[in-house]
C-alpha cells in the first residue's frame, strides 16, 4: 500500500508505530550502524545496572535482568524507536527502603503492581499530560539530569569495592589518589578524545564504541592496574526464570507495596515520557506517549515475574544510542540481546573493560545532554522562566527527576495564573439609551475573579448594565460565581444586568439562578462545561 495511505490509517485508528526500518530502508550500512550502536549501549548498561542494583540493595543480576527484559520489551513495542530503557537510579532510591524492610520478594511484587498501574495509565491515555510540561521545565530537567549523570560517575573514582559497600559510591569509601587517580583520569580523557576525534575520521564505527575499544585494548595489552567492570561484581549468570513473587496474597501485603508501586509508576512514566520528548526533539520525530506508558507497564509487569527490579527510560543510554546513529527498534533490541550474551557467555571478557572507558563515554553524554544554550538565555527570558530553569535543575540534583518536574510544572502554572489574573480589566461606555457597557478584557477564572468583581461600581452605575465578554473567556466555576456575585449586587440595588457574548452553557446556568438577562443573539457556540452544577460543578473549556 502507499505509505501515505498507511500513515493516514495509523493516525485514524491509533495503530502503534512498530516500524522496524527507517524511511530509507534497512540497508547493510544501516543494519551495521544499528547493531554497533546496540553493542555500545549494552556495554554502557552493565556498570549502570550493577550500580543501581547495589543502590536498591539487591543482587547485581536483579539489575541486569531488569535491564535486559525492560530494554527488550520497550524496544519492541515502545513509543519511540531509539529509546533505551533499563534499571535506573531514580527508581532504585525508592526501592531500597522496601527491600530493607520487607525483602526482595516484596520488591518483585511491587514491580508487578507498578507495571499494572502504568498499563492503566497508558490505556487511559494519561501520557498526554506530558504536553503540559513547559519548555523551561524541560531545560531544567535536561540540565539537572546531566549533572546527576556526572555525579553518578564520580563513584567510579573510588577504590574498587567501595561502590558495593555504599550503594552508589558517593557516600563512603576511599577515593583514588596518586598514580591510580592520574591513570584513571588519563584513560577517561583518552576515551573522550577518541569519541571527539572519531567522527572526523570515520563514521563506520560509533565513536563511543571506538573509545571503549581503544582504551580497553590499551589497558589489557599493557596490563595496567585500573578499576574494571569485574571489580564492581561478577555479571555472570543464567537465563532469567519465571518466578511468582513469594508474598502473602493479603490486604496487608497490598497496603505495603501499593505506595511504593504508585511512586515507582509515576517516576518511571515521568522520566520515560520526558526522555521520549527529548529523543523526539533530537531525531525530529515524535513518539506515542500512551504507547510508551503501556510498553513500560508491560515491561515492568514481566520483569517482576522474572526476578528483575523494574526500570524505565534511561536518558544517558538513549543519548548514547542516538548519538551513535541508532534510529530504529533494532538498536534497542540488539542492546538487550547483547546484554544477555554478556550475562550468559561474555562475562569474563566484559569484566576486563576498564571503568575509565565507560566513565569517559558518560562524560561525553553529559556534555551532549546539558543544554548549554540555556545559560545564554537566562538573562533574555522572563524572570519566572529563568527561575523555573534553575529551580528544576537544583531539585533534580538534590531530590529526583519526578519531584523536580512536578515542582516545575506547579511553579509555572502558578506564574501563568498570576500573570493572567492581572490581565483582567474592562473598557466602559454609555449607550444612547443610557445603559453602561463593560467590555471585559482578559480571561475570567479563579485567579482573576476577585479583580473582575472590583471592576464594577453598582452604586453609581445606571439602572441597566451590559457586560460584554467578546474579548474575554469564562473558564471555570469561580468565574461563574463571580458573575453571579456581581448580578446580586446590582439586583440588591434594583438594577438590571445583561450579558453578551457569553457561552450558551454558561448563560443557561446563570439564567437558572434567576439574576441575569442574557442577550443570546450574538453569543458564540464554545462550551464552558459539561454537567455543571452551580453547587458542585467545576471546570471546562470556554
Amino acid at each position: 500500500m502507499p505509505r501515505a495511505f498507511m500513515a493516514s490509517l495509523a493516525n485514524r485508528f491509533a495503530i502503534p508505530d512498530l516500524r522496524w526500518m527507517p524511511d530509507e530502508g534497512l540497508t547493510p550500512s544501516r543494519l551495521r550502524i544499528e547493531l554497533l550502536s546496540g553493542l555500545t549501549v549494552a556495554l554502557a548498561l552493565v556498570p549502570e545496572a550493577v550500580a543501581f542494583a547495589f543502590v536498591a540493595g539487591v543482587h547485581p543480576l536483579v539489575g541486569l535482568y531488569a535491564a535486559f527484559i525492560v530494554g527488550l520489551i520497550t524496544a519492541l513495542i515502545g513509543g519511540r524507536p531509539g529509546m533505551i530503557s533499563g534499571a535506573t537510579g531514580a527508581l532504585a532510591v525508592v526501592m531500597v527502603s522496601l527491600v530493607a524492610q520487607h525483602g526482595v520478594e516484596y520488591l518483585f511484587a511491587a514491580v508487578v503492581l507498578m507495571g499494572a498501574i502504568q498499563i492503566v495509565a497508558g490505556a487511559m491515555q494519561w501520557g498526554r499530560f506530558i504536553r503540559l510540561v513547559p519548555h523551561p521545565v524541560m531545560l531544567g530537567f535536561v540540565n539537572g539530569l546531566a549533572i546527576v549523570i556526572f555525579l553518578a560517575q564520580l563513584g567510579q573514582f573510588k577504590v574498587p569495592g567501595s561502590m558495593e559497600q555504599t550503594g552508589h559510591g558517593m557516600g563512603g569509601g576511599e577515593w583514588l589518589s596518586g598514580m591510580p587517580l592520574y591513570l584513571m583520569l588519563g584513560l577517561v580523557a583518552l576515551t573522550m578524545a577518541v569519541i571527539w576525534v572519531m567522527p572526523r575520521i570515520t563514521r563506520v564505527i560509533p565513536a563511543p564504541l571506538a573509545g571503549i575499544a581503544v582504551v580497553a585494548a590499551l589497558v589489557i595489552a599493557l596490563g595496567l592496574e585500573v578499576p574494571r567492570v569485574g571489580d564492581l561484581a561478577s555479571i555472570e549468570g543464567g537465563l532469567p526464570s519465571f518466578h511468582i513473587p513469594m508474598v502473602p496474597l493479603t490486604w496487608e501485603t497490598l497496603m505495603i507495596i501499593l505506595p511504593y508501586s504508585v511512586i515507582l509508576a509515576a517516576i518511571g512514566l515521568i522520566e520515560s515520557l520526558l526522555t521520549l520528548n527529548l529523543v523526539g526533539d533530537i531525531t525530529g520525530k515524535r513518539g506515542g506517549a500512551s504507547q510508551e506508558c503501556i510498553a513500560q507497564g508491560v515491561a515492568n509487569t514481566v520483569t517482576g515475574f522474572f526476578g528483575g527490579m523494574g526500570g524505565c527510560a534511561m536518558i544517558g543510554q538513549s543519548m548514547i544510542n542516538v548519538k551513535s546513529g541508532g534510529r530504529t527498534r533494532i538498536a534497542g533490541i540488539a542492546a538487550a540481546l547483547f546484554l544477555l550474551v554478556f550475562i550468559l557467555w561474555g562475562a569474563p571478557l566484559i569484566e576486563q573493560i576498564p571503568l575509565a572507558a565507560l566513565v569517559g563515554v558518560m562524560f561525553m553524554v553529559v556534555i551532549g545532554t546539558f543544554a548549554w544554550n540555556s545559560l545564554m538565555i537566562l538573562r533574555k527570558v522572563p524572570k519566572t522562566d529563568a527561575f523555573v530553569i534553575l529551580l528544576v535543575t537544583v531539585v533534580t540534583v538534590m531530590e529526583d527527576l519526578a519531584v523536580a518536574v512536578v515542582v516545575g510544572v506547579i511553579v509555572s502554572a502558578l506564574a501563568y495564573a498570576w500573570n493572567n489574573a492581572r490581565r483582567i480589566y474592562a473598557k466602559t461606555y454609555l449607550t444612547p439609551e443610557g445603559a453602561k457597557v463593560y467590555q471585559v478584557q482578559g480571561p475570567l477564572f479563579f485567579g482573576s475573579s476577585d479583580g473582575f468583581v472590583e471592576l464594577f461600581a453598582p452604586e453609581t452605575d445606571p439602572g441597566t448594565v451590559i457586560v460584554d465578554f467578546a474579548d474575554s473567556r469564562v473558564v471555570d466555576q469561580s468565574a461563574l460565581q463571580a458573575i453571579e456575585a456581581v448580578a446580586l449586587k446590582y439586583e440588591g440595588l434594583g438594577k438590571q444586568v445583561q450579558l453578551r457574548h457569553l457561552s450558551r452553557d454558561c448563560h443557561q446556568l446563570l439564567n437558572k439562578a434567576g439574576h441575569l438577562m442574557v442577550d443570546s443573539d450574538d453569543d458564540p457556540d464554545y462550551g464552558l462545561a459539561v454537567n455543571y452544577s452551580v453547587r458542585t460543578g467545576i471546570l471546562g473549556g470556554h
